[in-house]
């Protein structure tokens, strides 16, 4: 049966906004598990996004102690036989898919955040690599952003960056 997922990092509630864009809730309404990569900020935004349905999470470098005692720095699923792992760093861009390759060996999908800038790669291992963006805060990227997939038969499919 196919699992809809929604992919979201660095949301920086209340720093960067009062709380979660509208687009998010309902995205997160139409997800079956949503995925967040850390930089929560507010413990808040973990307790909204679980009144939309099931968190698997992370904390941050900005998440404080409230959010470090109930998220783990790594967090691993195998949904529908896909392998996810989740985590806030993978340090710079710049040999970014060897690293991942050798620390993540068993992984086919590795969803990250920090740096706020949209990324989707694949490593010649076949490990699939995706940043979400932020949906609060742009940084330097045109728009706001966060992804959507879909596992179904053992792969990771439709998987969509959407510009808020």
């Amino acid at each position: 049966m196919p699992t809809r997922l929604l992919l979201i990092s660095d949301t920086h509630i209340p720093g960067r906004a009062r709380s979660l864009p509208d687009a998010v809730r309902r995205e997160a309404d139409a997800a079956d598990l949503i995925i967040h990569a850390g930089d929560w900020v507010s413990v808040g935004v973990l307790d909204d996004l679980r009144g939309h349905g099931e968190v698997l999470g992370v904390y941050g470098n900005n998440d404080g102690d409230d959010l470090r005692a109930v998220l783990p720095e790594f967090a691993e699923r195998t949904i529908e036989g896909v392998r996810f792992g989740v985590v806030h760093e993978t340090g710079d861009a710049k040999g970014r898919e060897k690293r991942m390759t050798l620390r993540y060996p068993d992984l086919d999908v590795l969803v990250f955040g920090h740096s706020h800038i949209p990324w989707d790669t694949t490593t010649t291992s076949g490990l699939r690599l995706l940043n979400p963006g932020s949906p609060t805060d742009r940084r330097r990227q045109p728009h706001h952003t966060l992804m959507t997939a879909v596992v179904a038969d053992r792969a990771l499919r439709e998987v969509t960056r959407v510009e808020l």
